[in-house]
């Protein structure tokens, strides 16, 4: 049961960080979500979002930052391994899975509603 409210406290805390830019700032969202892609892949090249992940578990694997994390490690991971071709390769494929699911649940998604642009 800790875990669940580590991970809802976590996640949610990173989504409030995200509504309140939203609300009170003039940043487009589009730009709030690739600065936190850009702050995983910082906090997660410099081991710092490690801690956030043990902290949070998957509330703070699901976010964007999350997502950021994950290609700084497999890109790192990939150089290790390969050299310097991985910091090419490394992001893709260890994102893979996730992007992929993001694009067919994002069509299944479009079939199934009517998406509307915000006015």
């Amino acid at each position: 049961m800790n875990d669940y409210i580590s991970a809802f406290l976590v996640g949610g805390t990173i989504c409030l960080i995200a509504q309140i830019l939203m609300d009170k700032t003039k940043l487009t969202p589009a730009r709030i979500l690739v600065s936190f892609v850009t702050i995983g892949v910082i906090l997660g090249a410099l081991n710092i979002y490690d801690y956030v992940m043990e902290i949070g578990k998957e509330g703070a694997a699901i976010p964007l930052p999350g997502f950021g994390y994950n290609l700084a490690k497999s890109a790192i991971k990939e150089v290790n391994k390969v050299g310097l071709l991985g910091a090419f390769t490394g992001g893709i494929k260890g994102s893979a899975g996730g992007i992929s699911a993001a694009i067919v649940f994002g069509y299944i998604m479009s079939i199934i509603f009517n998406p509307k642009t915000k006015k």
